[in-house]
């Protein structure tokens, strides 16, 4: 179980927020305003905080960028319903690790916070491994079966983004985001000419790929 505060002025939003978590087996408490917020956050000890952009008192950007000044590492995921391009950056280089815009999908959204949640559980890793493939993160190498195979820098990425969300479908909006910083969809059908290649590489013959294709919602590391 994992603490998530919710920073949420608006009472219907909130309880919808909380009671996703819960479904997900969170305990999360809120903060109706950015001040309170800003209060608990460096109070309390969480693990991942929902922001809303747009609060009563101190606003979302304001309060993650003072919580990046106290050196509160706490991933936070920024929600608004400013959606243009300059202000997810804004959020982002505030100190945000993760912008979802409104109106959402709650479970995208208890998944986005899965996420934060995993990689702040591996920033100590220095090796992935499943499979039969080992993702070394300081040598930026990998091996499969214990043969070492060479991966372009955008396959590396998106191998390590998959191994870490290992047993979660990651839908190709986030997998944009995460690995390449893209805010929309290029298009030109980038994400399956880089799995494809990936596969070619790091796929055994005889065995299954470690990763799988769900139709209709994206792509799952099953090693």
């Amino acid at each position: 179980m994992a603490a998530i505060l919710v920073i949420e002025d608006d009472d219907a939003t909130a309880a919808a927020i909380m009671a996703e978590l819960d479904r997900h087996g969170h305990d999360a408490s809120r903060a109706a305003d950015g001040d309170s917020g800003l209060d608990l956050a460096t109070r309390e000890a969480f693990d991942a905080i929902t922001l809303d952009r747009m609060l009563p008192g101190l606003d979302g950007l304001t309060l993650v960028a003072r919580l990046r000044e106290r050196h509160v590492t706490i991933p936070v995921l920024m929600l608004s319903a400013l959606s243009d391009v300059d202000e997810r950056i804004a959020g982002l280089r505030a100190g945000g690790d993760d912008y979802l815009t409104k109106p959402f999908d709650f479970a995208e959204m208890a998944m986005r916070v899965e996420v934060l949640l995993r990689r702040r559980e591996q920033a100590e890793a220095v090796v992935l491994r499943g499979g039969g493939i080992e993702c070394d993160l300081v040598r930026r190498t990998v091996k499969v079966d214990g043969e070492p195979v060479r991966l372009l820098h955008m396959e590396f990425r998106l191998l390590e983004f998959l191994m870490r969300n290992r047993g979660e479908v990651m839908t190709r909006r986030i997998i944009f985001e995460r690995v390449w910083g893209y805010y929309f969809d290029p298009g030109a059908n980038l994400i399956s000419v880089h799995i494809a290649r990936l596969r070619k590489k790091i796929d055994r013959p005889g065995r299954p790929s470690p990763i799988l294709t769900v139709k209709g919602e994206g792509y799952l590391f099953e090693g």
